[in-house]
């Protein structure tokens, strides 16, 4: 594969060495944005086509839907702990993570549309085929791409602010373009779908088609700069027992991976739930606008937060914002399941939630990211490959255990799916419903068939089945959102991390001096690397032109002119931007010590004195608990170190 990457077409699109506008909105906003899409869709509504399409609901006495989700997870988890080996041993010029995004893309929408068009008739190549695809897509293809997408922002830059952004735009794409199609555009389309599986297969291979262009729009405008540090040495090895280690005695990553299981668990059945709840316990069967509003209204502020969220959190810290907002999360959580079939009162709730919610949605992988460069810290080498398979195999794990809870609680609550009639034998069917003593959810007059003629016929569940879609839906994340504010206080990775950081630095200083070596600050050294690569690649350029122009009898020196002239204008422009970046932060830290003066000014001296010695405290408390982390972190560096030597004279 090293090879082949080699190869220029296979470069990435992006040179400088500071994240740019094309990186955040090509590479981190928009193409994420097809293959995140097309999941969110899965999340939602895969369960509701193999319970209410397929009737898959009651195959091995309702057992099926139970187990097969919890053993595929299985092998899911074990492919996620497989990638994130791959993935730390890969070494190539596109980095280790970037080339199994391009890998990934057509894997996604080939078997994302396998999901869907399952034979009819034999219920055992039903199962056999459900069974197959849904492995291809979450445990092979899927995997493949979370974790080399997640691995993109930790792997871009150590710089810490270019980071934060970069995790705001990545989780953009998740929140606001996926959030968007699945919470307004799909549900009013649902009507037109019913339970006809031909309009299912229809949409959602379009969905997964999607998937492919997007993501490779992703690999051209991402880049991996981290990696690049240390792209002119050979790489060690790290024993992966050290790895594992590493990840599992580090108490902020064991915090952060205790939290994020807990929430994707709740999440994961609060957006499983959200169709039926909308369904049968706000309003009818599909009816193009109670989930709409649920969502779209609920999700307001996914939307206004893009702006606020990432300054609260450089003036409050990541993990005190992600704090507060979780105690408004379980807020508007508890006010929904006062009154859960009351709309209006819904819509409140879930409006409050999602303000609490937004802080978690948009800095949590920069907070992951700071823990990453906290465990290189303290062991002297990175665990991105195995940590982000931990956070896979734990989205993994829990879409099984979520699957299976919900659907053995459905089924044992007596859960009914749709029935499904054409217009021959509508009448017939309606009676059959009745002399089963079920009622209907609209009145026969009402029905509309969806676009190929299908009718789709719901009826009333029990009061039972209702509790289990409301409690999933509002009552648990009630509970949880209190758990998670407990869970996160302890979290105060993000303190000393730029202290670490420079440290890490140091350190690599060290090594490259003791051989002998010059030391060349990374980001001058692959500015230095990349001039070497344009200059060949400029030289490459110049010569296939003079070729092409010998062959077709064209003006090569007029051509090359036009060539160079745009060159230098390019060159000119990164310039220019480069001058006008470093005057706005120069602005900003002008603004900055004038505000605090013009603060300064108006207080009196007493109280001058007071802010002072505040500040004083601060710092002394700051650099104590650094002190603490030094002497436990250069116990462990040094015992890693030693370990590694042996392993060397091995």
């Amino acid at each position: 594969m090293e090879n082949v990457l080699n190869s220029r077409i296979f470069n990435s699109k992006l040179r400088s060495q500071n994240v740019t506008n094309k990186e955040k909105w090509l590479g981190y906003l928009l193409g994420p944005c097809g293959a995140l899409l097309f999941n969110a869709v899965m999340a939602t509504f895969l369960n509701q086509y193999y319970t209410d399409v397929l009737k898959l609901g009651g195959v091995w006495g309702g057992l099926f839907l139970v187990i097969f989700p919890i053993i595929s997870k299985i092998i899911d988890a074990i492919t996620n702990v497989i990638m994130g080996a791959i993935i730390d041993r890969t070494r190539t010029k596109q980095g280790k993570a970037r080339p199994w995004l391009l890998i990934s893309a057509p894997l996604l929408a080939v078997t994302g549309i396998l999901l869907f068009v399952v034979p009819s008739g034999n219920i055992i190549l039903q199962i056999v085929w459900v069974m197959v695809s849904y492995n291809l897509y979450y445990s092979i293809a899927f995997t493949i791409y979370n974790m080399s997408h997640n691995l993109m922002v930790p792997l871009s830059t150590r710089n810490t602010n270019q980071r934060g952004i970069l995790a705001v735009f990545n989780n953009i794409s998740t929140i606001m373009m996926s959030g968007i199609i699945v919470a307004l555009i799909f549900p009013m389309i649902m009507p037109s779908l019913g339970a006809s599986k031909n309009m299912w297969i229809i949409v959602m291979s379009a969905l997964s088609a999607i998937s492919l262009p997007l993501v490779l729009i992703e690999y051209y405008f991402t880049k991996e700069r981290v990696t690049a540090e240390s792209s002119n040495k050979i790489e060690e090895k790290i024993p992966f027992r050290m790895q594992l280690k590493a990840i599992f005695t580090d108490k902020y990553m064991l915090l952060l991976l205790g939290y994020f299981l807990l929430y994707t668990i709740a999440s994961q059945l609060k957006n499983m739930a959200l169709p039926y709840y909308c369904n049968y316990v706000l309003g009818t069967y599909q009816d193009g606008i109670t989930q709409t509003l649920v969502s779209v209204i609920g999700g307001i502020p996914m939307g206004i937060g893009i702006f606020a969220v990432w300054p609260l959190a450089k003036k409050l810290g990541k993990k005190n914002v992600t704090v507060l907002g979780f105690i408004l999360y379980a807020l508007g959580s508890g006010i929904c399941w006062l009154i859960p079939n009351n709309l209006v009162i819904v819509l409140v709730g879930q409006f409050i939630k999602n303000i609490g919610g937004l802080p978690c949605a948009y800095v949590f992988m920069a907070l992951f990211a700071d823990a990453l460069d906290n465990i290189e810290w303290k062991n002297g080498f990175r665990c991105d490959g195995l940590a982000m398979s931990a956070y896979s195999v734990i989205i993994t794990a829990a879409a099984g255990i979520v699957s299976g809870i919900f659907n053995g609680c459905i089924q044992a609550s007596g859960y009914i799916a749709p029935y499904t009639a054409n217009a021959s034998n509508l009448n017939g069917v309606i009676e059959q419903i009745k002399a089963l003593g079920l009622t209907l959810q609209l009145d026969p007059n009402n029905l509309k068939p969806a676009l190929d003629g299908i009718y789709t016929i719901a009826v009333n569940q029990s009061a039972s089945v209702n509790f289990i879609f409301t409690f999933f839906f509002v009552g648990l994340e009630t509970i949880t959102g209190l758990i998670y504010v407990f869970m996160l206080i302890p979290v105060n990775v993000e303190k000393t991390v730029n202290k670490k950081l420079l440290v890490i630095r140091e350190r690599q200083k060290a090594e490259v001096l003791a051989k002998g070596e010059e030391w060349i600050e990374p980001d001058l050294r692959a500015k230095l690397e990349q001039i070497e690569l344009d200059k060949l690649a400029e030289e490459n350029y110049q010569k296939e032109l003079k070729e092409f122009c010998l062959k077709h009898n064209l003006d090569y020196e007029a051509r090359l002119q036009k060539h160079l002239d745009k060159v230098k204008m390019k060159a000119e422009a990164e310039e220019n931007k480069d001058k006008a970046i470093k005057a706005k932060e120069a602005r900003k830290e002008a603004l900055k010590v004038e505000k605090l003066n013009q603060k300064l000014n108006k207080m009196t001296d007493s109280q001058k004195e007071q802010y002072y010695a505040k500040l004083k405290q601060k710092e002394l408390k700051l650099e104590l608990f650094w002190k603490k982390e030094q002497e436990y972190g250069e116990k462990i560096y040094t015992a890693n170190q030693k370990i590694l030597r042996c392993e060397r004279q091995e």
